[in-house]
C-alpha cells in the first residue's frame, strides 16, 4: 500500500466510521468504499501530476512543451525527443551564455560537433600588429605572413567574420548543445545537451545561422562562412577586406602564392 492508492483510501474511509458499526471483516463495507476509494485515487494521482508540471524539473509530457512556447515561442520545440532531454533542452536555453564571442563558440561547437574559426578584423589579438619589442629593439611582434594573425581592417567595426564547419556525414539536426542555439523565431533550430547518438543528418544552413544571430551581440555584424567536411580547421584561407564608395568596393589582403592583392569590382 502507498500513499493515495485504493488500499490506501479504503483504509482512510475505514477509520472514519465509528468503531463497532461493522465488524473486522465486511466484504459489503469493502466493496462500497472502493468505489469511493477508486475516485479518490484517481483524483489524488491528478494533484500530484498536476503540482508535478509547476515545475520545469518535474515537468512531464505536453506540458514541457507549453513551457517551451511560453518561453521561447514556436523557435524551441520537441521533435523527437523525449521528456529528459526535452527538459535538458529548455533548462539550457534558459541559461546560456549570450553577447560574447565564446557564445558563438559554443553554440556552433554544440551545433555541428566542430569548432569554428571567428576573426575580428578591429582585435588585435586576432590580427596580430606591429609593435615594439619587449627589448625596444623595434622590432614587431606577434605577426607572421601566412603563419599568423591577418589583416585586419578598422574599416569594418563591431564585425565579426565566422567559419562553421559543418560535418559531412551529417550532425544532430535543429539541436543546439549547452553552453552555447539557439534559435530564430519560424526557424528549425532548438537546444539540448548532444552526444554522438543523436546524429540524424546534415544540419542545415538555416539552424546555423539562426543560432549565430541568436547569441550574437545587439548591433554588430557577423558575417557566416559555412564549409562542408571540415574535421578540423581548413589548412589555409584568407580574408579580404574593404569598403564601398557608392557603386565601387575595393578589397584587400593576402594571398598565398599571390602576395598581397588588391580587388576592385562594381557593384
Amino acid at each position: 500500500m502507498s500513499t493515495g492508492d485504493d488500499d490506501d483510501m479504503i483504509a482512510r474511509g475505514k477509520a472514519i466510521v465509528p468503531a463497532g458499526w461493522f465488524p473486522s471483516s465486511s466484504p459489503i463495507l469493502d466493496g462500497v468504499l472502493s468505489g469511493f476509494a477508486n475516485v479518490a485515487s484517481w483524483i489524488y494521482g491528478l494533484i500530484v501530476y498536476a503540482k508535478a508540471q509547476t515545475r520545469i524539473l518535474t515537468a512531464t509530457d505536453g506540458w514541457l512543451d507549453l513551457i517551451a512556447f511560453d518561453f521561447f515561442g514556436r523557435r524551441m520545440q520537441r521533435g523527437s525527443r523525449t521528456d529528459a532531454s526535452f527538459r535538458t533542452a529548455i533548462i539550457a536555453e534558459l541559461f546560456r551564455p549570450r553577447n560574447t564571442r565564446q557564445a558563438i563558440i559554443d553554440v556552433l561547437t554544440g551545433l555541428t560537433g566542430n569548432v569554428p574559426d571567428i576573426f575580428e578584423p578591429a582585435r588585435p589579438q586576432d590580427t596580430g600588429g606591429y609593435a615594439p619589442g619587449p627589448a625596444g629593439d623595434g622590432r614587431g611582434y606577434g605577426l607572421a605572413y601566412n603563419l599568423a594573425g591577418g589583416y585586419g581592417s578598422l574599416l569594418m567595426p563591431y564585425e565579426i567574420l565566422i567559419t562553421a564547419h559543418r560535418s559531412p556525414n551529417g550532425g544532430i539536426p535543429n539541436v543546439i548543445g549547452y553552453g552555447g542555439p539557439a534559435g530564430g523565431y519560424s526557424t528549425p533550430s532548438t537546444f539540448e545537451y548532444g552526444n554522438l547518438d543523436m546524429i540524424q543528418g546534415t544540419v542545415t544552413d538555416a539552424a546555423i545561422y539562426s543560432a549565430v544571430d541568436n547569441v550574437r551581440a545587439a548591433a554588430i555584424t557577423a558575417w557566416v562562412r559555412i564549409d562542408d567536411g571540415q574535421a578540423g580547421p581548413p589548412s589555409g584561407y584568407t580574408f579580404l577586406f574593404g569598403n564601398t564608395g557608392s557603386a565601387l568596393i575595393r578589397l584587400t589582403g593576402q594571398v598565398p602564392g599571390m602576395g598581397y592583392t588588391y580587388l576592385y569590382g562594381k557593384l
